[in-house]
């Protein structure tokens, strides 16, 4: 049963009033800082997509998070599958792949979890990220996009490059059916990226694109999730697909952050579609057909996510201060 039409056109399924979902990059995360948040989130029905490094990097990294080669960690995540979440990929590993080694991860994530990837998210660390750092945006663009980082990121991402070590772009095309690209601070991702799901065929090796936003620690989540925020978004029927890293602050010396707790149990009463990551996609791809971005609307689309990059900037220079 369908729910009340929206500006976007969409009929969220089973009457609901708008959609919600989270991409967790899995930066930082171990069962034991993120286990009791996937414990609240499963116990009240919001079902999200946990993404996961397949291989330990080359190097011993504590740092950056626990991977599919730590066996009590897989074990959990494979529980956390069961109960209705989805398994995304972060790259291979923590550290930069090779093409063999690259294939050797989406191989070994498909043995572990039964299927490839359907999400995928760059890891910015990593050279083989796919249409990656200035290659995000074009022409002019990709100018302002320099210049918002003062033109001291140099790195470069070759992922989609053909003649490159780094190279599985063809992989990426053959595997993976949504990669994220732009994140903007607004609630309602759906409002900011309404043509989402994309295809984009200056970027030939992403089926397509989606769009996420801002969460990335507890303190910009709850942020954007605020009581006035949830409001809205059921207001605009919309739909949020929130980027975070739950590994970043969400659990602290042995305590689920309060603030967190207390937004996640007022938005799971309200009447929302809770669906992981490809999921809503999938929907909002049947529902609306398939999509290819045009010029005018990636200019459009681009220049809306530096403006967005810029105020967020700004906003942290502040709090520093």
């Amino acid at each position: 049963m369908a729910g009340a039409s929206n500006p976007y056109g969409i009929t969220w399924p089973e009457n609901k009033s708008f959609a919600f979902t989270v991409f967790d990059d899995t930066d930082f995360a171990s069962p034991a800082n993120v286990r009791e948040v996937y414990a609240l989130l499963i116990d009240l029905g919001v079902l999200v997509t946990k993404s996961v490094w397949p291989l330990k990097g080359p190097e011993e990294s504590s740092w950056w998070g626990v991977t599919c080669d730590d066996q009590a960690y897989l074990d959990w995540v494979c529980e956390t599958q069961a109960q209705g979440v989805e398994i995304a990929f972060h790259n291979a590993s923590y550290e930069s792949s090779e093409r063999p080694r690259v294939a050797d991860g989406i191989d070994k994530f498909e043995s572990l979890f039964g299927s490839p990837p359907r999400a995928y998210t760059c890891h910015a660390q990593c050279r083989e990220n796919v249409y990656w750092g200035a290659d995000r945006v074009s022409g002019s663009n990709r100018l302002a996009y320099n210049m918002l980082g003062g033109f001291r990121s140099r790195a470069r991402y070759e992922g989609h490059v053909d003649d490159s070590p780094w190279f599985w772009g063809d992989i990426c095309r053959s595997k993976i059916s949504y990669v994220r690209n732009f994140v903007f601070r607004g609630i309602n991702t759906l409002a900011a990226c309404p043509i989402m799901p994309y295809h984009d065929p200056d970027r030939p090796y992403v089926n397509h694109w989606f769009a996420s936003s801002e969460g990335k620690d507890c303190d910009a989540f709850v942020g954007c999730l605020s009581e006035s925020n949830q409001d809205l978004l059921e207001e605009q029927g919309g739909a949020c697909i929130m980027y975070t890293h739950f590994g970043w602050g969400f659990h602290q010396d042995g305590v689920l952050n309060v603030r967190f707790r207390q937004l996640m149990e007022r938005l799971s009463r309200k009447n929302g579609w809770f669906v992981p990551v490809s999921t809503l996609l999938d929907y909002l791809l049947e529902a609306k057909g398939a999509h290819t971005i045009t010029p005018a609307e990636r200019n459009g689309l681009e220049r809306k996510w530096l403006a967005d990059r810029t105020r967020i900037r700004l906003m942290e220079a502040l709090r520093r201060r």
